[in-house]
C-alpha cells in the first residue's frame, strides 16, 4: 500500500490503493467513479461532501492499519 495524502486525486488513490474503496465509501465518499474524481483531490472531495479532511485522514489511516494487520 502506498501512502495516501490529502492532495492526491481520487483517481490516483484508487489506482495505487484500491483496497481503500470500502473505507472511502463508508466515510461518505460515494462518488469514486464520477468524472470529477479524475481531477479532484481527496481534500476537495471531502470539502464538497462536508467531511473534515483531518478526521478523514485519521479514519483512512486507522482502517488501512487494521487491514494490514489481518
Amino acid at each position: 500500500m502506498s501512502a495516501i495524502t490529502k492532495d492526491m486525486t481520487i483517481a490516483e488513490i484508487l489506482m495505487t490503493n484500491p483496497e481503500v474503496v470500502p473505507t472511502l465509501m463508508s466515510a461518505g465518499l460515494h462518488c469514486l467513479g464520477c468524472p470529477a474524481s479524475q481531477g479532484e483531490s481527496l481534500e476537495e472531495a471531502a470539502m464538497v461532501h462536508g467531511i473534515d479532511i483531518d478526521e478523514l485522514m485519521e479514519y483512512i489511516d486507522e482502517n488501512m492499519k487494521d487491514a494490514q494487520a489481518q
